[in-house]
C-alpha cells in the first residue's frame, strides 16, 4: 500500500487523545487514554509527565492495530499539548518535579508582586497587554524559583506539555510558537524572546528552550521512541502546538475574523486575527497562531464543560445513570441530562448559575470568584437547576462574544468544537443567548487532534497554504438563533452580567485571594 497517514496526539486535561488520519485529515482510527491530576494543596494542579507519556505510546499502538496499517505508512507525527504548563527538566530531560498543570494558581503572590514592582494594572496592560495571574508560566516560574530553588539550580530547561512529548519523541527540547507565545516573554512581531523583558521579569533565558514553528519538522523520531509506539524510526515530528491553536485548526476557523467556541472541561472564545490584539481587562490576548501568519485572540473560560459533569457527578439520578449504562457510551450521561433540558423552558423559571467553579480568566481575571445559583426559589426543582447550567456557560460566552464584536470582531458565525458541540440542545442554547449563527464541526472531540494532523500534512507539503486547511473541515450541522427566545435570554443576560460585581468580593473573602476585584 502506498497511501499514506498521519498520527497526532491531543495530550489534555483528563487525558490524551490519539488520531490515525489520512492526508486530508479524515479519521481511521482514534483512542482515548486517560491519566490523572493531583491536587496535594489547595489552588495546586499537578501531572505526572511519564504519564503523558505512557498514554502517547499505548494510544498510538492502539490506532495502529485497530486500524491495521503498516507502521511504514505513517508519514508523519504531531503533539498538541494542553498550555501554560511548566515542568522544569534537567541536562537528560528528566523532570525535576510534577508539572505544574494550567489551571494551578498557586502563583497567586507572585503576579501580585509583578504587579506592584511594575506600577500597577495600567501600566503592566500597556506594557504587556494583560495583567499576570497566578495561573500565567512567568508566575509559576518565579514561583519555583522562590519556592524550590533546588529545583530551579538544576533546571536545564522549562518545556511544557508539547515540547516535552517532543523531546521524549526526537530528544531535541524545543518550544513552539504557540507556547512560547502564552509565556508573557515573546515578541509577538519577530516570535523570538524578550530578552529585556525576560531580564526584568527575572527569569534567565538559557533555562527556555529554542523556539520553533509550529509547522517545522524539528526532529525524526528516535529508535527507543519508535520502540514503544510500534512505528519505525525517522519518522518526521513538527514542533506542534498548544491544544487551543490545534482546536482553531481543527475548527476550520482560520481567516481573519474567523471565531470558534469550544466546550469541553474548560471552554474558550478563539478569533483569528492578523494582527494581535489584547484586552486586558477581559483576560483575552492574543497568541501566536500555528499558522505562521496569523495570531488567536482567546478568551478563556476555566470550568464549561466541568460545570455539567459537576452536575452529573453529583445529581444524576439512578435512573439516569442506568439509562446512560445501557446505553454504553461514556459520554452518555451528558445525552440523557441534554433529554431532562429539552423539557424545562427556556430561563429556567429566571434561575441563573455563574459557571465559575475554579476561578476564572475570561471575560473576568479572578482567581478566588466561584459559581452560585441565583433566584433559587421553592419553585424550582432540580431540572431547573440543570438548565440553568447550560444557559450560564452560554451567558457567559456572550460575554466574550461581545467583548470581542466591541473591539470590532462581530464574528456573526461561530464554529463549535468540543464535548459540548455534540449536544444540539446545548449549541441551541448557544445560538439563542449570544444571537449567533453555530456551526457544529463534524468530530468535534477530535477537533484538536485532528487539527494537529491536518497541521502536520501542511508541514509535509501537502497543502499550498496554511489556510488552505479550512477546506478538510465539515460541519455537521448549523443552529440559528430562535428569535422567541431573544427577549427572556436578553433580560436575563444583562442581570448576568451584574453578578460578578456583587459577588467578587465575598468570594475573595471566603477563598482568601489577594488580587484586586474588579468588575467587568
Amino acid at each position: 500500500m502506498s497511501e499514506k497517514f498521519i498520527i497526532s496526539h491531543d495530550v489534555g486535561t483528563g487525558g490524551s487523545k490519539a488520531v490515525l488520519t489520512d492526508l486530508g485529515g479524515n479519521i481511521v482510527a482514534s483512542c482515548f487514554e486517560p491519566y490523572p491530576t493531583s491536587y496535594p494543596h489547595p489552588h495546586w494542579a499537578e501531572q505526572d509527565p511519564l504519564d503523558w507519556w505512557m498514554a502517547v505510546t499505548v494510544s498510538t499502538r492502539k490506532v495502529l492495530k485497530e486500524s491495521r496499517i503498516n507502521p511504514r505508512q505513517v508519514a508523519g507525527m504531531g503533539f498538541a499539548g494542553q498550555m501554560l504548563g511548566v515542568l522544569p527538566v534537567d541536562e537528560k530531560g528528566v523532570p525535576l518535579r510534577p508539572a505544574i498543570i494550567w489551571i494551578d494558581s498557586r502563583a497567586d503572590e507572585q503576579a501580585a508582586r509583578l504587579v506592584r514592582r511594575f506600577g500597577g494594572s495600567r501600566v503592566l496592560m500597556a506594557l504587556a497587554g494583560a495583567v499576570p495571574s497566578g495561573k500565567d508560566v512567568v508566575c509559576k516560574i518565579l514561583w519555583i524559583k522562590e519556592k524550590e530553588p533546588e529545583v530551579f539550580a538544576a533546571t536545564h530547561k522549562i518545556l511544557d506539555v508539547t515540547g516535552y512529548l517532543v523531546f521524549r519523541a526526537t530528544g531535541n527540547m524545543i518550544i513552539d510558537h504557540t507556547g512560547a507565545g502564552v509565556t508573557g516573554i515573546l515578541k509577538n512581531k519577530t516570535r523570538e524572546w524578550d530578552r529585556m523583558f525576560a531580564r526584568l521579569l527575572g527569569i534567565p533565558l538559557e533555562k527556555m528552550p529554542d523556539i520553533k514553528s509550529s509547522v517545522e519538522v524539528v526532529g525524526l523520531l528516535t529508535r527507543e521512541a519508535a520502540e514503544e509506539m510500534g512505528l519505525e524510526a525517522g519518522v518526521p515530528v513538527i514542533g506542534g502546538m498548544g491544544d487551543v491553536p490545534a482546536a482553531a485548526t481543527g475548527s476550520g476557523a482560520l481567516e481573519h475574523g474567523d471565531g470558534h467556541i469550544y466546550l469541553g472541561t474548560s471552554g474558550w472564545l478563539v478569533v483569528s486575527v492578523r494582527k494581535p490584539k489584547n484586552l486586558g481587562k477581559n483576560g483575552i490576548v492574543s497568541v501566536a497562531s500555528a499558522d505562521p501568519e496569523m495570531f488567536l485572540m482567546i478568551g478563556e473560560t476555566e470550568t464549561a464543560g466541568a460545570c455539567l459533569k459537576w452536575f452529573a457527578d453529583n445529581f444524576a439520578t439512578e435512573g439516569e445513570k442506568k439509562e446512560a449504562a445501557r446505553r454504553g457510551d461514556e459520554m452518555a450521561i451528558f445525552a440523557v441530562l441534554d433529554e431532562v433540558v429539552e423539557k424545562v423552558k427556556p430561563g429556567a423559571e429566571r434561575l441563573l448559575f455563574t459557571p465559575w467553579l475554579f476561578g476564572e480568566r475570561a471575560p473576568i481575571t479572578d482567581t478566588t470568584i466561584r459559581s452560585a445559583f441565583v433566584n433559587l426559589s421553592l419553585n424550582h426543582s432540580r431540572e431547573h437547576l440543570l438548565r440553568s447550567i447550560y444557559e450560564g456557560v452560554a451567558y457567559n460566552f456572550r460575554w466574550l462574544v461581545d467583548t470581542v464584536a466591541d473591539a470590532g470582531f462581530p464574528c456573526r458565525t461561530l464554529r463549535a468544537i468540543g464535548g459540548g458541540a455534540r449536544s444540539d440542545v446545548w449549541m441551541q442554547i448557544m445560538a439563542d443567548v449570544t444571537r449567533r449563527k453555530i456551526e457544529a464541526v463534524a468530530d468535534p472531540q477530535e477537533a484538536g487532534a485532528i487539527g494537529c494532523a491536518l497541521a502536520v500534512a501542511a508541514a509535509l507539503g501537502e497543502y499550498e497554504g496554511y489556510r488552505d486547511l479550512k477546506k478538510a473541515v465539515r460541519v455537521r450541522r448549523t443552529f440559528e438563533p430562535d428569535t422567541a427566545c431573544v427577549p427572556e435570554y436578553e433580560e436575563l443576560y444583562g442581570v448576568f452580567r451584574e453578578l460578578y460585581g456583587n459577588l467578587c468580593g465575598l468570594c475573595r473573602r471566603l477563598n482568601q485571594g489577594e488580587e484586586a476585584c474588579e468588575a467587568g
